[in-house]
């Protein structure tokens, strides 16, 4: 089962992409802030960091640039409701996926299918 790490401040969107993410069949893990999940990413073997690029303590780009200190073969992909950030991001994390707000929950899975090839196909969204 692929595993995912989900960082998102927002309680209501970190809820909402964790219950739609586990409805289409994927394992995940959820946390509040980047410096809660970089412990995880040392510990534990996750495929995929989704993580809001704009969170308190460490922002999802600095939490990316140590996934792949730490994790290297975890894939990343953001999740932003800011243009600017967005550019940012596709500077300092080129080989980032980035999804902007608003999105449709769907969209959100097909993303992280089309990451992993499609391999998981259950989007009961």
């Amino acid at each position: 089962m692929i595993r995912i790490l989900l960082a998102e401040d927002e309680d209501s969107m970190r809820t909402y992409l964790a219950r739609a993410l586990e409805n289409a069949g994927y394992e995940v893990v959820a946390v509040d802030r980047g410096t809660h999940a970089l412990p995880l990413l040392t510990e534990e073997h996750f495929d995929l960091l989704l993580s809001d690029i704009v969170m308190p303590e460490m922002d999802g780009i600095e939490l990316a640039q140590r996934c792949a200190q730490v994790s290297p073969i975890t894939k990343v992909m953001f999740i932003t409701g800011f243009a600017a950030v967005t550019m940012k991001a596709s500077r300092e994390a080129p080989q980032a996926k980035v999804l902007s707000k608003p999105f449709h929950l769907r969209d959100l899975v097909l993303e992280v299918e089309r990451l992993f090839d499609g391999s998981m196909v259950n989007a009961n969204l």
